[in-house]
């Protein structure tokens, strides 16, 4: 931790930031700057970033698809990959039906919810998490709209069996071994059950793919974020469960979705 006192100035701040190991320290520093409504404030808020607390959860928000999304502390923070995700969701919205229903799986603080209901507010938006932390986030990102505190679809109304039209899911895809070598602010402060996926990194995303056939209506879709390293395992998930699969990537995101037809 970088022992310089901290001012408003802001080679200061970059100073502080970068021996912190920021990689981002200009960057880091404006939008720390920005944020903070006195010295003092901008003091307190410099500290628990060189402490190693995630950017997002300092500054209390994220971006995903120029929408703000708030991060509580200890909530998954939603990354700029995952806007491929969200496109795609976007993209498979049926444009014909009056109410759509939407699932929203693994929702952490809701990020993907809100990205959807921005563009249609009409929409019938379920969002689901174990984390109660991200549950209470994602409840204050969407007001008006249900969250559920529960595994999978376990917590959602029966009365959506076969009728959802789309379901998006950032399930976690780290494996087990794989999680030390993440980065230390990632593994210190955004919860395991949100990174974790298990031996080869998709264990939950088949369960998702299993469980998706009984929701979805004749021609709905399953999106899930993968790697593309992961990607043909995501594949062979989806197929497993009998849907039809196609695989959509960016390089210049670094992202790789894939998507499932009933």
């Amino acid at each position: 931790m970088s022992t310089t006192p901290i001012s408003p100035a802001r080679p200061v701040v970059i100073a502080s930031l970068r021996a912190a190991g920021c990689v981002y320290a200009e960057d880091e520093a404006d939008l720390l700057l920005a944020e903070a409504t006195s010295p003092d404030d901008l003091r307190a808020l410099v500290a628990r970033r060189v402490s190693g607390v995630p950017l997002e959860q300092v500054v209390g928000w994220a971006e995903l698809c120029g929408l703000r999304v708030g991060v509580d502390p200890g909530v998954f923070v939603p990354r700029r990959r995952t806007a491929l995700l969200a496109r795609e969701a976007l993209a498979l919205v049926p444009p014909d039906i009056p109410r759509p229903v939407v699932l929203d799986l693994c929702c952490g603080s809701g990020a993907l919810g809100v990205v959807l209901v921005a563009a249609f507010p009409h929409l019938e938006l379920h969002a689901a998490d174990l984390d109660a932390a991200a549950v209470a986030c994602a409840e204050r990102n969407l007001p008006g709209h249900a969250v559920h505190q529960g595994d999978l679809y376990e917590p959602l109304p029966s009365r959506l069996r076969g009728s959802v039209h789309l379901v998006v899911a950032n399930a976690p895809y780290v494996p087990t071994d794989e999680l030390r070598l993440l980065p230390r602010d990632v593994v210190d402060h955004e919860p395991a059950v949100a990174l974790d996926g298990g031996g080869d990194g998709l264990d939950v995303q088949r369960r998702v793919a299993l469980g998706a056939r009984e929701w979805l209506v004749p021609g709905g879709h399953l999106l899930v974020e993968t790697s593309a390293q992961q990607a043909s395992g995501s594949v062979e998930a989806m197929e497993a469960a009998g849907l039809a699969v196609r695989l959509v990537s960016s390089p210049d995101e670094d992202a790789t979705v894939v998507v499932g037809r009933v």
